[in-house]
């Protein structure tokens, strides 16, 4: 096997390219067998073993299995390892400043459900693996509270540039939003209806043209403080 850790006193220090590339690698094999066997079954010396590496260079890369998984699923999460995430992606970025809001809700779906596309198998095995590491549970609910805060955002811009009702709850809003592209909502359409990211894209679309169109004609539920 390929050794990929510096061992020599004086030197020998990899280029920001080969650790990128020595990542890629473990990381491609990781994601192959999380899929294949889940997190459970999946060890650190089988993804070297697949990724054809020394067994000591996941340890030296990742540490632990709960970071190793972390990573795959961030980079599936925006498509490729550059450090930049959702939020700041160009779709995202088109959701929150395009012209129209069926324009807005169109790229909002696109980059949400992209995402789903990218890391929907993945969201599965997280759900598994949320019960037996707080590393991936702490990653998980940090994701929760992210996707909550963009579709926040996303309502209090169009709110704020003049795109919809002053009578529409905007919390509300976010609060169904939230629900119609969340990870776990994810989860539930895969495993209870077998949906493709299409017909949940679509969902999307639907679901919040319509109620971009009314008005609530009802006092809103009154919440906990």
């Amino acid at each position: 096997m390929r050794e990929e850790v510096n061992t020599g006193s004086g030197g020998r220090a990899l280029s920001a390219q080969r650790v990128a590339r020595t990542e890629a690698e473990l990381m491609d094999a990781a994601q192959e067998l999380f899929l294949e066997q889940g997190y459970v079954a999946t060890t650190l010396a089988q993804v070297a073993q697949r990724a054809g590496l020394a067994a000591r260079t996941v340890y030296v890369r990742f540490g632990t299995k709960a970071a190793l998984f972390t990573r795959v699923v961030d980079r599936a999460l925006v498509g490729d390892m550059e450090p930049v995430d959702v939020a700041h992606r160009p779709g995202m970025t088109q959701a929150m400043t395009a012209d129209s809001l069926q324009a807005r809700i169109k790229a909002f779906a696109d980059a949400s459900i992209g995402v789903a596309e990218r890391a929907g198998a993945l969201f599965e095995v997280a759900a598994q693996a949320e019960a037996v590491e707080p590393e991936v549970a702490q990653a998980a609910t940090a994701g929760r509270r992210a996707t909550m805060e963009l579709c926040t955002e996303f309502w209090r811009q169009a709110a704020a540039d003049g795109l919809i009702s002053g009578e529409l709850d905007r919390d509300d809003l976010a609060v169904v939003t939230d629900l119609l592209v969340s990870a776990d909502t994810t989860v539930h359409l895969r495993r209870t209806r077998g949906w493709s990211a299409s017909s949940h894209r679509r969902l999307v679309v639907d679901a919040l043209t319509t109620l971009a169109s009314v008005t609530h004609q009802v006092e809103p539920a009154r919440r906990d403080s």
